[in-house]
């Protein structure tokens, strides 16, 4: 049940007796994994982002100090994925719902003593619900440290291995995640179905752009047919090793910097 978070670190294997012996329970950190059941085009699975999620916190967990005390939850596998809802498979929670789960789960966790939570979420539709759920927890209860974090946002090394184009607009079941995907689960990508498909449609000589400082709202369909915003033709598994393996490094660092993190302010 564990797999691919290791099962000493696996939150769900500890009794209640133990929890409660816990000589420093505000210490520990826990992680909630956070991703998708969603399309990415014709040539990946639905999993993408929770399997991305957890196969990256798995392997940081397995290489940080013993000493350090890091525990994953079960992975959250649903998320807020109405931009894709018009692709059959994809299943959606709204942004309500999601909060709400995020608060019941995080509102357990602090009456069992636990003071540090990381909400770790590798699905792009999303992140604004975290940064709200954060803030809201922290302001209930000022010793609650809670991170809303994204798993591409500790270096790595993308930006050697895609194109420029890639990086800008290559933001689903493109170069990045269908190499990763390679690496992690090959046996569940298709590539003889991959297809490139750039947005299409976007507006030209404006400021406006999907994801920048001045974006404008979409759903996938309005930019792509195919669910695909990207080129997963050119995918390989040694750029996923790459990008996995730097991915797992800063992550390690990242929770090693967490759990010796103190609240601004003394909250």
């Amino acid at each position: 049940m564990h797999t691919p978070i290791p099962p000493h670190r696996y939150f769900p294997y500890l009794t209640w007796t133990e929890i409660e012996a816990m000589p420093h329970p505000e210490e520990v950190v826990i992680v909630q994994p956070m991703g998708a059941i969603e399309q990415h085009g014709p040539h990946l699975p639905l999993v993408v982002d929770s399997a991305i999620c957890t196969t990256v916190l798995g392997q940081a967990m397995e290489r940080l100090d013993p000493a350090i005390p890091v525990y994953s939850l079960p992975p959250l596998y649903y998320g807020k994925s109405n931009e894709h809802w018009h692709f059959p498979g994809t299943i959606t929670l709204s942004a309500e719902t999601l909060l709400r789960v995020i608060h019941d789960v995080a509102e357990s966790l602090y009456r069992a003593g636990f003071r540090k939570l990381v909400l770790l979420n590798a699905h792009g539709g999303q992140p604004q619900v975290l940064e709200i759920a954060a803030r809201d927890l922290h302001q209930a209860h000022p010793d609650f440290m809670v991170f809303p974090l994204f798993i591409w946002a500790v270096p790595n090394c993308a930006r050697e291995l895609l194109t420029e184009k890639e990086l800008e607009l290559g933001i689903h079941a493109g170069d990045a995640e269908t190499s990763l995907m390679l690496s992690i689960l090959p046996d569940q990508v298709r590539m003889a179905l991959a297809q490139t498909e750039f947005p299409r449609d976007l507006p030209t000589d404006s400021w406006l752009t999907m994801e920048g400082a001045l974006p404008f709202a979409w759903v996938t369909r309005d930019l792509s047919p195919s669910g695909v915003l990207g080129d997963p033709t050119v995918a390989t598994v040694e750029k996923g090793e790459q990008l996995l393996e730097s991915l797992v490094k800063g992550w390690v660092t990242a929770l090693e910097d967490i759990y010796r993190f103190r609240q601004p302010g003394g909250g």
